[in-house]
């Protein structure tokens, strides 16, 4: 396929006036910027099963509440902050459009762009706007961009017919904690995009072919949950088809190829604490001590944790004596799919860990957490 490059994007429609549910209606109608990853099979959020259910209405059985809805809510709100950063820093103008475009020769691909920028030459680029936080500024590490916002904004890039972009990320609370990341053109990425969005979208979207789940397993898991509704003990039992036996044979050979592992890392273990029963002997009800070979120094540290919890019985007498705290605090969530139904397990135990090392380390000081719940039972 060879790109046709002369063409302008279309308007669809006035953003700034619509409500969410109204923009959200109108993202169903085609293929935006952040449906992409999906599409490619990297994102982090979707898999191609939920972008198709989206698409063609069908709403989830079962909706978990969005521990993330912060992130996403700041992240929307900070866009103008960024792109003021971004101006700054770059000394370029920046504008924002509020419409939302499509491709007139794709015209399932449809574009919201943040902002846009006016470059001396008099041409225009694109500029996304993203935050994150300081512990995920590793994905941006040796002037990298994320998978899923390349996508995201080469999207963007074909819908525009433009050729320059940049991707700015704020992921501190000052002006220097910030990524600047350029972004040009490549045709045969936006090839293949295309082809993949055009695919998805007139051979499962309007034929309404459910598409296959290829994406890793924890993204699948949360998807299928989401959309199929938690496991119902009580659910009449399912014949499954031969499709999935070489997959049942895998899973049972590969648990056998662990519990072979798991058994000598048990043995390890077992040899481990062997080594130091000595030292444990010597410490007695001390946590520290030192012994050396020679010119070399030890320090043996031999550090109790602890972890407060409730037992199941306890759950039982807190649900009887005081309902409005287990409600407020207790949440009943389903573990896996697979296997028998276990029981819940919740206990205080006293757990202790050796270290050796050859230079001397402080013994951090142990903390307690307190809450109501544990007041209540007199657990600490």
């Amino acid at each position: 396929m060879s790109l046709n490059l002369n063409y302008k994007p279309e308007a669809v429609v006035e953003i700034s006036g619509l409500s969410r549910e109204e923009w959200l209606d109108y993202r169903k109608k085609g293929i935006g910027g952040s449906d992409a990853a999906a599409i490619m099979g990297v994102s982090p959020f979707a898999t191609k099963r939920d972008l198709f259910y989206d698409k063609t209405g069908i709403r989830p059985a079962f909706q978990e509440n969005e521990d993330n809805w912060v992130a996403k809510e700041v992240g929307h709100r900070l866009e103008d902050l960024v792109a003021e950063i971004f101006s700054q820093k770059t000394g370029l103008k920046i504008f924002p459009v509020r419409t939302m475009f499509r491709h007139p020769l794709y015209p399932f691909m449809l574009a919201d762009v943040d902002f846009f920028i006016e470059f001396a030459d008099g041409t225009y680029g694109i500029l996304e706007c993203k935050t994150t936080n300081y512990n995920c500024q590793e994905k941006w590490a040796n002037n990298t961009i994320p998978v899923n916002y390349e996508y995201q904004v080469r999207h963007y890039m074909s819908v525009m017919n433009i050729d320059k972009a940049y991707i700015a990320c704020l992921y501190g609370n000052n002006a220097e904690e910030f990524f600047i990341r350029p972004l040009e053109r490549d045709l045969e990425t936006e090839e293949d995009l295309i082809a993949e969005e055009k695919y998805f979208w007139e051979e499962k979207v309007l034929k309404k072919v459910e598409p296959d789940y290829v994406e890793k397993a924890d993204l699948v898991i949360a998807s299928i949950k989401k959309h199929y509704g938690p496991a119902d003990p009580q659910a009449a039992g399912v014949i499954l088809s031969t499709k999935n036996l070489s997959g049942i044979k895998t899973y049972l050979s590969l648990k056998q190829e662990k519990a072979k592992l798991e058994g000598e890392v048990k043995r390890l273990e077992e040899r481990m604490k062997q080594s130091y029963l000595g030292v444990l002997e010597e410490l007695g009800a001390s946590c520290s001590g030192t012994i050396m070979d020679g010119t070399t120094k030890y320090e043996v540290s031999y550090n109790p944790t602890y972890r407060t919890s409730i037992d199941k019985k306890g759950l039982e007498k807190l649900k009887i004596q005081h309902p409005d705290v287990y409600d407020d605090y207790v949440q009943t969530t389903e573990i896996c799919r697979k296997g028998k139904k276990g029981g819940v397990a919740v206990w205080r135990t006293e757990r202790w860990y050796l270290s050796v090392h050859r230079t001397m380390q402080r013994i951090p000081s142990l903390t307690q957490r307190r809450s109501r719940l544990y007041r209540i039972f007199g657990l600490l």
